[in-house]
């Protein structure tokens, strides 16, 4: 086994499926500690703590959108281990909200909801990570964005703006912490194959979406993984601030 990330603590969240949850098993596969962390579905969270190899890793629950989770999130991480190396903003919520079909209570709930927990939790959670980091000589973070940042999301606008401020988050922090020894960094995915996605993906609009990438398909956890556990790796210092287009192409920015 790659015994690279040995010794090293990594608190996913979001972890209990998707990206997220092939996110902690690629890194326990390479020999670190997972915290595990998810929202409301403890059986599904379970299920990836099972899944890892290892015995040292745990499950945690918060509610992000809460102001306060993300603050005793990361103390209770630290609490059972004593410190937290890699913190990846997976987390997140995506919710239609059209401008021209949705009351507004539905557009101020979706804007509420989306960028309370895609936004403004990952903001809250950087800054505890950062006071560990900074204290322990070192880490890094890294947020999971989207394409949609850049190409607008027409159905659901606030989740566009919120990754787009996740991008602008993400530099401004590589430049805060660079000399405190901590790395931020973001991941712009496309489609991936996630139940997130399958709605869509399943649906009349599937191939469609497909096609968008040259490759004809949308991404799959893994590739994504990939990315995060090469970020999180040693010798990635000077890519801090960097946003990785992790979307076969169906999106290339200039």
């Amino acid at each position: 086994m790659d015994q690279e990330f040995s010794g090293k603590v990594v608190l996913v969240t979001g972890a209990s499926r998707g990206i997220g949850a092939e996110m902690a098993r690629q890194f326990a596969g390479r020999g670190a500690t997972i915290a595990v962390h998810y929202h409301v579905d403890l059986k599904t969270a379970e299920k990836v703590l099972n899944s890892l190899p290892g015995e040292s890793h745990f499950i945690l629950q918060a509610d992000l959108a809460d102001p306060q989770s993300p603050g005793s999130l990361v103390t209770k991480v630290v609490e059972r281990t004593g410190r937290l190396d890699v913190l990846v903003n997976n987390a997140g919520v995506w919710l239609a909200h059209p401008i021209a079909e949705a009351s507004f209570e539905e557009w101020r709930s979706s804007w509420d909801r989306i960028v309370g927990a895609d936004l403004l939790g990952p903001a809250h959670l950087c800054f505890h990570a950062a006071q560990v980091m900074i204290e322990q000589g070192g880490g890094k973070i890294i947020n999971i964005s989207s394409r949609g940042a850049f190409r607008g999301e027409p159905s659901a606008p606030a989740y566009a703006a919120a990754k787009a401020g996740l991008n602008a988050m993400s530099q401004s922090l590589a430049q805060a912490l660079a000399p405190h020894g901590v790395s931020v960094f973001a991941i712009a995915p496309g489609f991936v194959e996630t139940d997130m996605g399958a709605i869509l993906l399943d649906g009349p609009e599937g191939a469609s979406i497909r096609a968008q990438s040259p490759l004809n398909r949308v991404g799959r956890p893994e590739e994504i993984a990939r990315v995060a556990l090469f970020l999180a790796g040693e010798g990635t210092d000077y890519l801090t601030g960097c946003i990785i287009d992790a979307n076969g192409a169906s999106y290339l920015r200039t």
